[in-house]
């Protein structure tokens, strides 16, 4: 694609609506995308000398890769800022602020509408009915809130589906953490009333929420109903000791998150502090490079981005600096939540200390993350000098095969970019050719990886730094045969460097051999020394692609499993037995369910239940 040419007849092709446009480099990729009232005069600023300050802008960075302009028409601001949200989280435009940690948060669900409600981690807020509660800000703090609700709260845990097909109570009511609704006839009265308890607790209004346990309390113990009292006064310690833990950080009983921000030349770090009913109950960090734009800019966009992943909307967005589209923001907010949402801006008064505790721990996120990537740094150059490798291994790719005796062989590759791992450029392998054979499956595995990418197939691929695989040195025989067969020569001057890892094991004496490294055209293994740093990087890496590959495996022999158990069936097949999966929810499920009930399942016939029948009781 040649070099954008902006003439007068260039512009005038641009339209003057608000919209929004996207800019292209020469392989067509979108670089940035942006909105406006009007198209022609915004897009005309990018071209006029000292037009836009930004650094991409002024520096002619851009310039220098733009090669197109595309532009979307709308009907008005409001759609432009929608549009324009898509756009950046669907081409992740290499000039925009993409949140390095974008995705949704986790949030409990309930729903209110069902027989027996229950409380279950979900990611994304539908609007569907439900309530939710949230975010967390970690899996962590979510999970611990789901135990406290199940260990003091009996609500059941099982799906809708276990729900209807279960025939015996399981092991929650066994230890009375649920009242098994599933087989007895649970009041829904009674069951609705430890439900709204749970909404409560997840409101955070827990102080009425004491109140009303306690009068429970006092009438059950009145009645005599003292095992019922001892539970109630259980649960009554429990959520006063949540109470303890919180930290109350404003008078005011609304929903907040608080933008804080620290930046030093082009890094900015960002921090969300989520305030729930004045509470401090959590917060997220995000960093960005090159964002050599103004505060009120960058936060807009931080503000712009982190809503548009589908979180949770509060009744205030508090904010350290002026907001682009204060506004127009704020209604795009005010939409998503179907109740009206505030920016606020705050000069003085108590929201000026919460801004300050955001720029804080904005500040201390910062430190912290500098301080990892020195000690990350240090540990790269560490294992660089130690294995005289060519180049610092940044980017480390490691490959791992998983079989039981040849069956549902499978490989793993992971990805770790400066020492931290990038899930994202993660991949699995079902292994095709071969069977108890893992030199054969690691050629084979290493050459359908890089003839992928050198036919370009693979956006996400690039040349690493160091190539890992898990073993020894047949193992790394096959990788540098792999690479030599598809052309890539890998010699002490030119390529990446490839290695072998092999783990600590006994010898033939009993004597303890520490984790090898195997190099290229070197006889004998380099041995670690234990507890170094650059051991500990290598072994979290393979560590890392042996547990990615056994989870794969474990997920092939799963399936191979499930389907050998039906397959035998007679009259069974591939409809009726994804049928059965979707309604039972297991094998067991199935095993345990009578001829009238698989006779009642879609697709089933009595004849085709009773097969499954005898299949199960022969």
């Amino acid at each position: 694609m040649p070099d954008l040419e902006p003439t007068p007849e260039f512009f005038e092709r641009i339209p003057t609506e608000p919209g929004v446009y996207l800019m292209k480099d020469r392989s067509s990729r979108v670089v940035y995308v942006g909105k406006a009232k009007n198209l022609r005069s915004r897009v005309r600023q990018y071209f006029r000398t000292g037009g836009d300050a930004r650094f991409f802008v002024a520096a002619g960075l851009l310039r220098r890769v733009l090669a197109d302009i595309e532009t979307v028409v709308v009907a008005n601001e409001k759609e432009a800022l929608l549009l324009e949200n898509h756009l950046i989280k669907k081409h992740q435009p290499r000039f925009n602020v993409n949140l390095r940690d974008d995705k949704q948060y986790l949030v409990l669900r309930i729903d209110p509408r069902s027989r027996y409600p229950r409380v279950e981690v979900v990611r994304n807020i539908k609007d569907d009915g439900a309530r939710y509660f949230g975010p967390y800000h970690s899996a962590t703090s979510c999970r611990e809130t789901l135990r406290t609700l199940n260990r003091h709260f009996q609500l059941r845990t099982c799906t809708d589906r276990v729900l209807d097909a279960r025939t015996r109570p399981c092991l929650q009511y066994q230890i009375k953490r649920c009242p098994g609704p599933c087989v007895f006839p649970v009041a829904e009265e009674t069951y609705g009333e430890q439900v709204e308890d749970v909404m409560m607790f997840l409101q955070g209004k827990n102080d009425q929420l004491v109140a009303r346990l306690r009068r429970r309390m006092i009438a059950e113990a009145d009645n005599e109903e003292f095992e019922v009292a001892a539970r109630l006064r259980d649960k009554i310690a429990a959520i006063e000791k949540t109470l303890a833990e919180q930290n109350v950080v404003q008078e005011q009983f609304v929903d907040q998150d608080v933008f804080g921000m620290w930046r030093e030349d082009d890094v900015v770090e960002a921090v969300v502090l989520f305030i729930r009913n004045g509470k401090l109950v959590g917060r997220r960090s995000f960093r960005e490079r090159d964002r050599e734009f103004p505060d009120s800019q960058v936060l807009s966009e931080f503000v712009q981005q982190y809503y548009a992943t589908g979180t949770f909307v509060p009744d205030e967005v508090i904010v350290g600096h002026e907001v682009d589209d204060r506004e127009l923001i704020a209604e795009w907010l005010a939409g998503l939540r179907d109740r009206k949402v505030k920016i606020i801006y705050p000069r003085r008064g108590p929201r000026t200390k919460l801004v300050a505790l955001a720029n804080k721990n904005a500040a201390a996120s910062a430190a912290s993350r500098q301080n990892r990537d020195k000690d990350t740094l240090a540990a790269l150059n560490k294992l660089k000098e130690r294995l005289a490798l060519k180049r610092l291994p940044r980017r480390i790719e490691c490959f791992d095969i998983a079989h039981i005796q040849g069956a549902a062989t499978v490989a793993s590759m992971v990805v770790f970019a400066d020492g931290t791992p990038d899930r994202s450029l993660y991949r699995k392998f079902k292994v095709k050719s071969v069977g108890n054979d893992d030199f054969a499956a690691m050629y084979e595995v290493l050459s359908r990886r890089f003839k992928r990418a050198l036919k370009g197939d693979d956006d996400a691929w690039q040349e690493p730094d160091l190539l890992v695989v898990d073993g020894g040195k047949g193992q790394l025989g096959q990788a540098i045969a792999a690479l030599g067969d598809l052309g890539i020569r890998i010699t002490a001057e030119k390529g990446f460097d490839v290695i072998a890892l092999a783990k600590e094991r006994d010898d033939i004496r009993g004597t303890s051999q520490p984790d090898r490294v195997f190099l290229r055209n070197r006889k004998e293994a380099v041995k670690l020394r234990p507890n170094t740093t650059e051991l500990f990087m290598l072994a979290r890496i393979r560590d890392e692609a042996h547990r990615f590959a056994n989870t794969f495996h474990r997920q092939q022999r799963k399936r191979a499993t499930l389907r050998s158990k039906l397959d035998d069936i007679p009259g069974i097949g591939s409809k009726r037995r994804t049928e059965l999966l979707r309604h039972f929810g297991s094998v067991k499920a199935i095993r345990q369910a009578t001829i009238d009930e698989l006779a009642e399942v879609p697709g089933m016939t009595h004849r085709a239940a009773q097969a499954v029948r005898r299949h199960f009781d022969s």
